[in-house]
């Protein structure tokens, strides 16, 4: 099997950006003190960096999901897909940000049970839409239900498998390295 193919594309800056790239970038710049990697590489198309910037605000805004379920989601999404930089950043922001307790984030980076039964079914349904490509079966959707969700929050994660598939796919495209701020959450596929 051959390797897999990586983008020679360049990291784009706020100099040399696209005007609708740039402006997605100095605003992460303004949010989060520094542009993180991936929005760099992903800034190589203005309308891929503007469709995960817009459509994670609103995940993030109006999912329906605690923050602490947002990112069991996130992180859940990123390993089954194998987003070496996703599940790093998505650990650091669960660990520092939303206040995830660690025996869970790591349960969901190391594809152990998670000690929380509802997180445990919402990591379960997300990883069944995945699996079944959205085609989840009458009792997959009951034990999801039964476990305090509402059929709304399956079309969040439909959402949240949208904007994880467009950084997931963009990272492994150019194998995304970690900032150092990352690297203390280092992950790789098993």
């Amino acid at each position: 099997m051959s390797p897999n193919y990586r983008l020679t594309l360049a990291p784009r800056t706020t100099s040399d950006a696209e005007p609708r790239a740039k402006a997605g970038l100095e605003s992460a710049q303004k949010q989060l003190g520094f542009i993180p990697n991936m929005y760099a590489y992903m800034a190589n198309s203005p309308i891929l960096l503007d469709s995960y910037l817009y459509t994670y605000a609103l995940f993030r805004q109006q999912s329906g999901f605690s923050p602490v379920e947002q990112e069991v989601v996130f992180l859940t999404i990123s390993r089954e897909n194998s987003c070496h930089y996703c599940v790093a950043a998505h650990s650091f922001v669960a660990d520092v940000m939303s206040k995830v307790p660690a025996e869970v984030t790591n349960a969901i980076r190391d594809s152990l049970a998670i000690p929380d039964a509802r997180l445990q079914a919402l990591s379960t349904f997300t990883k069944t839409l995945l699996d079944t490509r959205g085609h989840p079966s009458q009792e997959d959707v009951v034990t999801f239900l039964a476990a305090g969700y509402r059929e709304t929050h399956v079309l969040s994660i439909v959402q949240a498998i949208s904007v994880k598939t467009l950084s997931n796919y963009a990272n492994h495209l150019f194998a995304t390295p970690l900032e150092d701020l990352f690297k203390p959450r280092e992950w790789r596929a098993n």
